[in-house]
């Protein structure tokens, strides 16, 4: 006779014999448990990392504690946890978040990376994603975090839902012996001592978390030349990430791409008047004093908006009756080449629209301006497109990818200038505000109806030619309001609207159109702040001490007024300005102030 069963062992059975019942997987027989720690945040940040970001008894969700985090101008304030999760697990991320643009997801599960988001959230709002674990998956890395210059967030009650990892564990100690090597103008290479039971590590660069390496070195690039940076690392496992490593210091050298190696440390940009007279009176570029160090030749000008033909003809002697003959003019180019100065042809203007929408026109557009260059010996080329020379089509959303002809023509035909001449060329930009910092709110037209397409529309042509830019000089003046990056609009005149829009050159910015993709920050060796340099010379004249403040706010971070920059530098090139002709009916006021603050 059969000895009688367990009554466990008797009902699990029965359970496999009922259509539809299958056996329990090890993975779904642990209990349910929330692996996030202070979640709630009731316990400061302790468990979270954040590039920025404390915690307020007030908005909160629950409990007496919530976080509140406010996004840079380059940092989106993310707060994140690794927690220890089980293999081929299904898993809810949940949270409750307030504000504009606030995003909750999951890094590092084995299989597709989730997250969610809200893009207004006045009051509490929970967001929840779900994902699946892969079959080696033992941790993964939950957010939240908010976007770039958009305001502060706040976050509260953030779980994450499955079943129980395979063992608490502990995080590792802090790195020792973070020391800097080779340092160039744009890098700085890194190494520090293995911490027992680490796994990976993370890389810190002022602060804010910037890579993540698996072994004991990294190299953090895109830094700017001539700027003290300071580092941090820490040590993760499946278990959570170190304190951070002690600090180390390192400067950066001096930048010497883009042909900008030898102008000096602050630089005086100016237009001249060669190719027409108006109120200011022509000046001869022999007496254009030596304090300018790049002058650019006022302008070569197209046959017709679509040919790409340009034609430098300089002022006709009924117009300007002391206009140089050529044989002076190009001894006049020579004599400040010799003195150490750049003489770049400027193309475009208010009246020369330059519309390059064919290979053709791309073709004559490069074939010309090397004509120029070659007949006058000058330093390079500066790009004055205004008007709608550039023009977005409504689909062109990604600034990384154009497809507008006008501006892949464009992007093409000015990388084959710069390899045809060398290193030494010297390349410069001068759009105007809405070409360049309008792409922060409008980017294209198939989003923003009724916006106008030359919004943003300068950001492919800067990014796709950023390491071979000298200068980025926008204009700051004839323009209305433009928005910062503190969500505020600023009007010319003043030196928060300078600040305002050369700070976001220097940060980099959200994209409006571009599906999340940020503009980076450029170098402050390439950017110049252009004005004008008289009332007679367009709108948004500045005063003299409102330049000075201007540029103590963006190289020393003082008296910076109402805006608050996201950075110090104090390598920022120069300012330029329409136009040395001005200044000189003006009797020098721009290159005076200039001089007695550079020294």
């Amino acid at each position: 006779m059969e000895r009688s069963r367990p009554l466990v062992a008797l009902l699990a059975a029965l359970a496999l014999a009922v259509p539809g019942v299958t056996a329990l997987s090890s993975a779904a027989r642990a209990a349910d448990a929330d692996a996030v720690t202070n979640g709630g945040f009731e316990s400061g940040l302790s468990g979270w990392t954040c590039t920025a970001g404390t915690t307020v008894g007030s908005p909160v969700h629950s409990g007496g504690s919530a976080l509140q985090a406010t996004p840079a101008g380059s940092d989106n304030a993310q707060c994140a946890q690794t927690v220890t999760v089980q293999p081929n697990s299904a898993y809810t991320l949940s949270g409750y978040v307030r504000g504009a643009y606030v995003y909750l997801g999951a890094t590092g599960t084995g299989t597709t990376d989730v997250s969610t988001w809200t893009p207004s959230a006045p009051d509490w709002q929970k967001l929840t994603t779900t994902f699946t674990t892969g079959p080696a998956t033992t941790s993964v890395t939950v957010y939240t975090h908010g976007w770039y210059g958009t305001g502060a967030y706040d976050a509260d009650d953030i779980s994450l839902i499955g079943p129980g990892g395979g063992g608490t564990g502990q995080p590792p100690a802090a790195p020792a012996g973070l020391r800097a090597g080779t340092v160039t103008s744009s890098s700085v290479a890194l190494s520090w001592s293995a911490a027992t039971g680490a796994t990976g590590y993370a890389v810190y660069r002022d602060g804010a978390k910037v890579q993540t390496a698996s072994g004991t070195s990294a190299t953090v690039t895109g830094l700017s030349p001539s700027t003290a940076y300071s580092f941090q690392v820490s040590a993760t496992n499946a278990a959570g990430e170190s304190a951070k490593s002690a600090a180390v210091t390192a400067t950066t050298g001096a930048g010497t791409g883009g042909g900008s190696g030898d102008l000096p440390a602050h630089a005086l940009v100016g237009y001249l008047h060669t190719t027409f007279a108006n109120g200011s009176g022509y000046t001869r570029l022999a007496d254009v004093p030596d304090s300018w160090d790049v002058i650019d030749l006022a302008f070569g000008e197209p046959t017709s908006a679509t040919s790409g033909d340009i034609r430098f003809n300089r002022c006709p002697a009924a117009e300007c009756p002391n206009v140089e003959s050529d044989a002076d003019f190009k001894a006049a180019v020579r004599a400040k080449q010799a003195a150490g100065k750049k003489v770049l042809i400027s193309i475009g203007g208010q009246n020369g629209q330059v519309q390059l929408t064919t290979t053709a026109a791309r073709d004559a557009f490069v074939a010309s301006v090397s004509n120029i260059i070659d007949t006058y010996g000058l330093d390079g080329l500066d790009i004055d497109f205004e008007g709608h020379s550039l023009s977005l089509n409504t689909n062109d959303t990604d600034f990384k990818n154009p497809t507008t002809p006008a501006i892949v023509n464009l992007i093409s035909a000015l990388k084959t200038l710069k390899a045809r001449y060398g290193a030494k060329f010297v390349l410069t930009m001068a759009p105007e505000t809405f070409f360049v910092q309008m792409g922060y709110q409008f980017y294209g037209t198939g989003k923003f109806g009724g916006q106008d397409p030359r919004c943003g529309a300068y950001l492919p042509v800067i990014y796709a030619l950023r390491d071979a830019l000298t200068l980025l000089h926008v204009q700051d003046y004839n323009s209305g309001p433009i928005m910062g990056l503190d969500n505020q609009y600023h009007s010319m005149g003043g030196a928060d609207f300078h600040i305002a829009m050369t700070d976001m050159l220097l940060t980099g910015f959200p994209v409006a159109g571009d599906a999340g993709n940020v503009f980076p920050p450029l170098r402050p060796d390439q950017v110049a702040i252009g004005m004008p340099a008289s009332v007679n010379a367009g709108n948004g004249y500045v005063a003299p001490a409102e330049v000075d403040r201007t540029l103590d706010c963006l190289t020393k971070r003082t008296n910076c007024g109402s805006y608050p920059t996201h950075g110090t530098w104090p390598a920022l090139r120069g300012l330029m300005t329409w136009s040395v002709n001005w200044d000189r009916f003006s009797n020098w006021e721009f290159q005076r102030n200039f001089d007695a603050y550079f020294g």
